[in-house]
């Protein structure tokens, strides 16, 4: 997937979640992308609501914590601004139609979290921009996972619109219990269609994330605070601190290393060393000029001369042109040739 600059065919993308952890204050939210940028991060990641499109008013202490936390519009003009000056790209989660409007001209690709990969006007609307879209998979099956990458290519076919879609396995727990995490799941989902496949964690620390990578996981998305003592608001306690999010980069560019391509070729460092731990034929004891090579005169040892194992008929039943001494390699000067 291909999101501004950034390419998941080349790197595994690092998506520093800040959410909802400035919590109101642009102040913080312009910190947050800072530390992002600092700790190696590719991607920051808000989320973008007003809260009586996102909360029903009944909900009291949500919609009092929520309406605390909204930022202006124009907050997120000047964060997108922020994040691009830094070389990251910028994106968010928009949780009513009317954010996806006012963000369109601003993020580099769009979110759907897990709650609302079934709100289907909200998904309609961030299609019909045209922008890369990520979708949470929280709260579904294989089944319905499959469905949702159906339904987002099929609105990008009829518009003919031509965009791309990553499902990022996730588990809506806050925080995920280590024996819920089914990080194994990202190998399951790599059978659907029309997506790549990623990561959004919500377990306390860089494990799972690490596993994700392991297993092939093009996007990993990790809550992202300044200081998990920040506030009593949950998602500071689940979220990386700028440390951990270095854990995390620096872990998964050297597990790219470690896993490189999915085929199996001699790998360039090994060349070198073919002959020196391959075993090739020699002789097994002294055999005198003129004698009829049996297969009891055989011995295979290191280096590899001119005959392989493999090639035993190629010098059983030959005659000896001179004396080969025991332990000294056959070659095709040294024995008749058929």
């Amino acid at each position: 997937m291909k999101i501004r600059h950034l390419d998941s065919s080349i790197q595994t993308l690092l998506v520093a979640e800040i959410g909802n952890n400035h919590e109101g204050s642009i102040d913080v939210a312009h910190s947050l992308v800072e530390a992002a940028a600092e700790s190696g991060a590719h991607v920051v990641k808000f989320q973008t609501f007003r809260t009586e499109w996102f909360v029903a008013k009944e909900d009291e202490e949500r919609f009092s914590r929520l309406k605390s936390f909204e930022l202006p519009i124009s907050g997120y003009y000047e964060l997108s601004d922020h994040a691009h000056d830094l070389d990251l790209a910028f994106i968010s989660t928009p949780l009513d139609l009317g954010s996806v409007e006012e963000l369109t001209p601003v993020v580099d690709a769009f979110k759907v979290a897990s709650g609302d990969n079934d709100f289907y006007p909200l998904i309609d609307a961030v299609c019909a921009t045209g922008h890369p879209l990520i979708i949470s998979t929280g709260l579904t099956d294989l089944v319905a996972a499959k469905e949702v990458s159906r339904y987002v290519n099929d609105q990008w076919n009829q518009g003919h619109i031509d965009a791309e879609l990553a499902l990022l396995h996730c588990v809506s727990a806050y925080p995920t219990p280590a024996e819920s995490a089914n990080v194994r799941a990202i190998a399951a989902m790599q059978s659907i269609q029309g997506c790549e496949i990623g990561y959004s964690d919500h377990t306390i620390g860089t494990r799972a994330c690490l596993a994700a990578v392991a297993l092939g996981a093009t996007i990993i998305e990790k809550h992202f605070t300044l200081d998990k003592m920040y506030s009593s608001f949950r998602d500071h306690q689940l979220s990386a601190d700028p440390d951990e999010m270095r854990e995390i980069v620096e872990g998964a560019k050297q597990l790219q290393k470690l896993l490189g391509a999915d085929k199996k070729s001699i790998s360039a460092c090994e060349e070198g060393s073919i002959n020196l731990v391959r075993r090739g034929i020699y002789a097994i004891r002294d055999l005198p000029k003129g004698h009829r090579i049996e297969a009891s005169d055989l011995s295979w040892l290191r280096p590899r001369g001119e005959f392989a194992p493999g090639q035993e008929s190629d010098l059983v039943g030959r005659l000896t042109l001179r004396l080969i001494a025991c332990g000294e390699p056959f070659d095709s000067q040294s024995v008749e040739k058929f």
